[in-house]
């Protein structure tokens, strides 16, 4: 399994825009600006702000205010973001032997979540219950 080629982070940034094109449309709709990015590690601000402190720990993050708490009179923000980090992931990749592409739209849907307003215990019911 570690003879496979890991993809590189112009490939993943590819998955990712590929698995969020693929989200259904009434839910792309209210994705409005968030942006995806690929970068190699969580940095250690976005580590601390989950209580991390361990990078290959960190596969994707959300940052920005959830839909549910955005306001029309707020200006001048940052567009909500979903990170990916390509080294966890690969690492996550090569030890399950879960398809990357598959990998990358988990965790883009699950970021995506976050941005509704959803808590990691919601998604993993929700998860829970569609198996």
């Amino acid at each position: 399994m570690h003879d496979r080629q890991a993809p590189t982070k112009a490939q993943m940034q590819m998955m990712a825009d590929a698995a969020f094109a693929a989200l259904p449309a009434q839910f792309r709709e209210q994705m409005g600006d968030v942006v995806l990015q690929v970068e190699e590690f969580a940095t250690p601000e976005q580590l601390a702000s989950v209580d991390l402190d361990d990078a290959w720990h960190l596969s994707g993050l959300y940052e920005g205010a959830p839909l549910p708490d955005q306001s029309i009179w707020e200006s001048g923000r940052m567009p909500p973001r979903i990170w990916l980090f390509r080294r966890p992931l690969i690492a996550e990749w090569r030890e399950t032997g879960v398809r990357m592409d598959h990998l990358v739209r988990h965790v883009v849907v699950h970021e995506a979540g976050h941005h509704f307003g959803f808590s990691d215990d919601d998604m993993h019911w929700l998860e829970d219950e569609a198996d």
